[in-house]
């Protein structure tokens, strides 16, 4: 295309979300954002483009559109696409195939047949034998869409693979929905830039974030309904310990309460599973197909769920256990049905297209920014201007924050901001991205060697989180106020469900205003009064304890350790690892009353 023609086609005026033409000759529609990077593309014809979009967007749409206007124009003779799963590679060929593009999804070694215009494949299947790909590279124009390619960096084989592979490719578009990742593997083919602060971050070509989106009403506005309660368990060291799960506490106290939380044999998931699936029914009022998924950690979980959801609902659950080709199917089959749930370990968390999920269960404790905001984006593909995500989650402060943080646009970064004297801020998620990047439906035995055994669990509506702001005031599951959120209607504009939540508060703290006091027996404050305590506030708690307790040693001429057993017995709780914040204080006031009473 010559320039001429690339600056009449930029000059196109675009529509803010769906422009009514298809200029590029492949799709009936193209979005504004999909129109821009075509554009953008067509003028500068790079040899690298890295397009990143809030899953939902489409990028799929975007990238095929982009391989027919280079097959066109003969730029490329061939197409290589490389997604994660088998199933998102089956996905992409049943994409390509709609506009004409033949991708052979089953290709292994050999020659290609004559009717495909290219394969697809997956980055597992890439690392084992890149040398395969870079032939096939070597011998034809090639365009390469690494589709989410930070899994490029999942281990240093598969970056090294994808490299050694796709070095002589004559294109190469990466696409990804969520560019950020907790480690610093660099990414294949990706640009990183240096700021002012010294770290090097990942730079996109075209970046199209969940906000623009939004007001596009490309995507759908997501309202997060949060769930506390009682949590009891009991540690490896046999003690038991009894906390709510929301409350300001240690990590590993949060990670055991949370667990105890995610136990199908507690009453905290029938709780939020049956609220979920009251959410569900309001939805389907206005979206009569809507679906709910629930996000589970392992094959075991996802079974007792499916079980439980049988027994609330009277019907069962498409259950999703592992990427295999029945697997597949089952999602195909749930995606094209009416059908009310389906559960699954990892396998829908991110790509996997099924438009109609509207309703999630966020009962996983994979913690990562990367893999909250993929689990996310399964229930933001809008198909009509108006309808609303709903998500469960239980109340923990990293879920609550990457919750508030929704349209905050990050870049993967290359260097870690450690200064001297500092806690590494990303430390604490890498082992968990590791987790995360594991097949999390396989049965590994890690289960049976929990470092604590859960013992039973309540649940308490706390919070409405949306667009930022936080509604609501904790309520009994079945309330009258619970219903009241569960009850917002499913197809409203984003401003709308603003307003709403913001009456159903106040319609809370009246009610609640009017009751005696022996019948408050919930927090009665409203949720933006209520902040969650973050691990570094826990770490600033224990590190003063641990200080005037050195301080008292000197005093006192006790040891450490008798000092803290002492604690424990005059203030009650578990050792200082796993005391919530508000036993941590009481120590501290006690440590200072004594060393008062010694001047």
């Amino acid at each position: 295309m010559t320039t001429t023609a690339a600056s009449s086609a930029s000059s196109h005026h675009l529509s803010p979300a769906f422009p009514g033409r298809a200029p590029w000759g492949t799709a009936s529609k193209l979005r504004a954002w999909q129109q821009g990077a075509m554009e953008k593309y067509v003028q500068e014809q790079p040899r690298d483009f890295l397009a990143v979009a809030t899953p939902g967007a489409g990028k799929t749409t975007f990238a095929l559109t982009l391989a027919s206007w280079l097959l066109h124009h003969h730029v490329v003779q061939q197409v290589t696409v490389v997604a994660p799963t088998e199933h998102l590679k089956k996905q992409w060929a049943e994409a390509a195939g709609r506009i004409g593009i033949k991708l052979d999804p089953e290709y292994s070694a050999g020659p290609l047949g004559r009717e495909y215009d290219g394969v697809a494949v997956t980055y597992a299947g890439v690392g084992v034998r890149p040398m395969l790909h870079r032939n096939r590279v070597e011998q034809r124009k090639t365009l390469v869409i690494l589709d989410e390619i930070h899994h490029a960096g999942d281990s240093k084989s598969w970056g090294e693979a994808c490299l050694e592979a796709f070095e002589p490719a004559t294109r190469r578009l990466a696409l990804t929905g969520t560019p950020f990742r907790s480690d610093t593997n660099p990414i294949p083919f990706v640009t990183y830039e240096e700021g002012a602060d010294g770290i090097r971050r990942s730079a996109a070509d075209y970046t199209y974030g969940y906000g623009s989106a939004l007001s596009d009403g490309v995507v759908r506005p997501v309202i997060f309904l949060s769930y506390s309660g009682n949590m009891r368990w009991r540690t490896k060291a046999g003690d038991e310990v009894a906390a709510r799960l929301g409350e300001p506490m240690t990590k590993d106290a949060i990670s055991q309460a949370w667990r105890t939380a995610l136990d199908p044999r507690g009453d905290w998931m029938p709780s939020v599973l049956r609220a979920a699936d009251q959410r569900l029914t309001e939805v389907r009022k206005a979206i009569p197909d809507a679906g709910a998924l629930v996000i589970a950690t392992d094959q075991d979980s996802a079974r007792a769920y499916a079980k439980l959801i049988r027994e609330i609902t009277g019907t069962k659950a498409t259950l999703v256990l592992s990427d295999d080709v029945g697997a597949s199917k089952r999602i195909d089959e749930f995606s094209a049905s009416d059908d009310r749930w389906m559960v699954a370990v990892r396998m829908v968390s991110e790509g996997v297209d099924v438009p109609r999920l509207a309703v999630g269960v966020y009962a996983t404790t994979i913690s990562t920014p990367l893999f909250f905001a993929q689990a996310v984006g399964r229930f933001v593909r809008s198909r009509r201007r108006g309808e609303t995500a709903s998500v469960f989650l239980p109340t923990v402060p990293d879920l609550l924050t990457f919750a508030n943080e929704m349209e905050k646009e990050r870049d993967h970064a290359l260097d870690k901001p450690k200064k001297e004297g500092e806690e590494d801020p990303y430390a604490e998620s890498e082992k968990e991205m590791e987790e995360a990047n594991k097949q999390q439906d396989e049965d590994t035995g890690e289960q049976d060697m929990l470092p604590f055994e859960a013992l039973e669990s309540d649940a308490v509506f706390d919070r409405v989180l949306y667009d930022g702001a936080e509604f609501g005031m904790q309520a009994h599951p079945g309330s009258e106020e619970e219903q009241d959120y569960l009850g917002i209607p499913g197809l409203l504009e984003p401003e709308q469900v603003q307003l709403l939540l913001q009456k159903r508060q106040a319609r809370q703290i009246a009610h609640s205003r009017k009751k005696p006091d022996t019948e408050a027996d919930l927090l009665e404050l409203p949720a933006e009064r209520r902040p969650v305590v973050t691990h570094k506030e826990m770490m600033e708690l224990r590190k003063q304890l641990n200080t005037l307790v050195g301080a008292y040693v000197h005093q006192s001429g006790k040891p450490h350790g008798v000092i803290h057993t002492e604690l424990r017995r005059v203030c009650g709780g578990p050792p200082s690892a796993e005391a919530t914040a508000g036993q941590l204080r009481q120590r501290i006031e006690k440590v200072r009353e004594w060393a008062t009473r010694m001047r």
